[in-house]
This record gives C-alpha cells, structure tokens and sequence, in this order.
C-alpha cells in the first residue's frame, strides 16, 4: 500500500511540543497518585486508572492543536485509521507502568515519540514523580531534571547524554514486574555483569544515559511502550534490534502495534 505523506514539521519544535504535552499530563497523573484511584481492567486484562485517562486526554488535546497533520496512536485511545499507512505518526502512552503507579512507586512515565518511515526520530520519556525527563531526537539526546509537578519547561536543568563504551561484562537493566526465565537465561548466556531492576520505558533511558549497557525483552510489549525511550536511546548511539538481530520497526498496525521481543542496546559491542 502506498504511504500516505506526511510533511514533517521542525523536530526541535517537534521536542518542545512534547515536552509541553509531557509535563501537562504528568502533572495531571500526580492528582491521583497514591490516592487510590479506581482500577479497571482493560479487554486485554491490562490495568487502567482515571490517571491514564486523564493524562490521555491532556495529550491528545495539546498535540491535536500543536501537530494537526500528524495522525496519533495512543494506547489510551481508538487507534485511528489514519495512522495505518502514513510514513510519519505519533505513539502515545499516557501512563506507562500503570503497574508501577498504582503500588505506589515512582517508577511510571509519559511517553511520546514521532515515528517516520518506521523509526522513532523523536521522543520523549518524563518521570512525573521522580522529576526525570529525557529526550532524543536525531542525534542529540538530553536528561532533565526538574521539581516534582513542575509544569514550565523553563524550569528543566538539562544534560546531554550519550551510551558508554562497552564493559567487557555489560550490566543489564531488566522489567521489574515481567521478569521471566526466557531473560534469565539470556543474562546468563551473554555473560552479563549484572541485572538491575526497573520499571516502565525508563530501562531504555537508563542504557541511554551509560548507567546500563543492555535492556532484553522477550514478554509481551506495544509500539506505544517502546517508541519514547527506543527514540532516546538510538538518539544516545544506542540501537534496538529484535531477538534474532533484526531491524525494530514501528508502525505494525495490521497486527495490532504489538512487538516482538527485542534487545536495546548501547555502544557496538554491547
């Protein structure tokens, strides 16, 4: 099917655009955090609160003003035909590590990333109750901190980041609450140095920024999880690869923008 064109706008407005929308929507997901908000499960069994609701709808509201020709993905919303064949599109997870969210810990994200021809060009990692936000687009990746329920980008203290070269024994990041024996054995064979813990799309900014050199996934994932921190990462000199080497590529609509499993990784050789 021919790709529908899509013109892109300028990526550095593209980055402050999202990191806007990031801001507004994490700081409407801390209203109900340890609140105990409602939980529901969604038809694939996955959990939803008010939060993920919330923060969806001050996303699409900002990007839908800011970004009108470019069609959105969300995994919080009816996924539009639109999307389906256009080489330029936005992946949205509002709430990334419901999970997370709703035990209480920090460790849960907004996510937003740009994707053209298949490839995330642009993303956008924030980590509302940690005051952590990253960014990737081309080839400049940055790290932000802020004050928790801040809202004015002016505000972020910004660095730039990039993978470190790679230890003889990479150091892994893993899923926190999906860690299963496939990944085990894989740190086992690779041979790597060790294997923290971490929740949401913050393992791909964690080997985005050298604190880690490696992140296996083999369990279940969608475009939406990924496509922010893989957008960092690569813009970092890290990589994505499915488990048997290949290219990662997004826009898998006929198959419902599900992953396969994959491996992201930092420099060449890790």
């Amino acid at each position: 099917m021919t790709e529908k064109q899509t013109p892109l706008p300028d990526l550095s407005g593209v980055v402050d655009v999202f990191v806007e929308a990031a801001l507004a929507a994490g700081a409407a997901i801390l209203q109900f955090w340890r609140k105990g908000a409602p939980v529901r499960s969604k038809a694939d069994g996955s959990p939803v609160t008010q939060a993920d609701l919330a923060a969806n709808s001050v996303i699409l509201e900002r990007l839908s003003r800011a970004l009108p020709a470019i069609p959105v993905v969300s995994e919080e919303a009816e996924q539009p035909a639109a999307a389906r064949g256009a080489d330029a599109f936005i992946l949205v997870d509002p709430l990334d590590g419901t999970k997370e969210f709703i035990h209480g810990t920090e460790e849960f994200t907004v996510n937003i990333a740009l994707i053209h021809l298949g490839k995330p060009i642009c993303g956008v990692v924030f980590a509302p109750a940690m005051g952590r936000i990253w960014t990737g687009c081309a080839t400049r990746a940055r790290s932000g901190a802020l004050a928790i329920g801040a809202t004015d980008p002016a505000t972020i203290a910004w660095s730039e980041i990039g993978c470190r070269a790679a230890p003889e024994k990479p150091v892994a990041v893993v899923s926190r609450s999906h860690l299963d024996q496939e990944t085990k054995d894989w740190l086992a064979r690779n041979k790597c140095g060790g294997a923290a813990p971490s929740g949401s799309s913050i393992k791909f900014c964690l080997v985005a920024e050298g604190a880690a050199d490696v992140y296996p996934r083999f369990g279940r994932t969608m475009e939406w999880d990924t496509a922010a921190g893989d957008a960092v990462l690569r813009a970092a000199g890290g990589r994505t690869e499915t488990i048997e080497g290949a290219a990662f590529i997004y826009g898998k609509g006929e198959d419902g923008y599900a992953n396969p499993g994959f491996v992201a990784k930092g420099a060449r050789g890790g």
